[in-house]
């Protein structure tokens, strides 16, 4: 049996990926602007999420029951990071799909 934080990490990536796919619609996952971002993103989680969870000195415990005790690197279960993905990329998702009008165009006007 999968632990239920790992189940339900891996579970969040693929709803976001299928409304994606199949709600939204946006493309964001085929910009260059959306990874060049999540890695900005990435590289802040790493740092906070480093420091919040190193088994030395940990300021928020799991207990490795519930996940799969994997971490890397400084301690950061690895389900961390997949939480941090359907986060940012749900975030920027309804974002971006709330900038578009009903006919496709993003909405916004070129003009200042």
């Amino acid at each position: 049996m999968t632990p239920e934080y790992t189940f339900l990490s891996i579970a969040s990536v693929v709803i976001v990926l299928l409304a994606e796919r199949f709600g939204f619609r946006t493309g964001l996952f085929r910009q260059k602007a959306f990874w060049i971002g999540y890695a900005i993103c990435l590289f802040f989680q790493v740092l906070v999420d480093g420091w919040l969870t190193k088994l030395s000195d940990p300021v928020v415990i799991y207990d490795d029951k519930f996940n799969s005790g994997v971490r890397f690197p400084w301690d950061i279960p690895v389900e961390d990071y997949f939480f941090g993905f359907s986060l940012i990329s749900l975030a920027l998702l309804l974002w971006v799909k709330s900038g578009r009008s009903k006919d496709g165009s993003s909405g916004v006007s070129s003009q200042l």
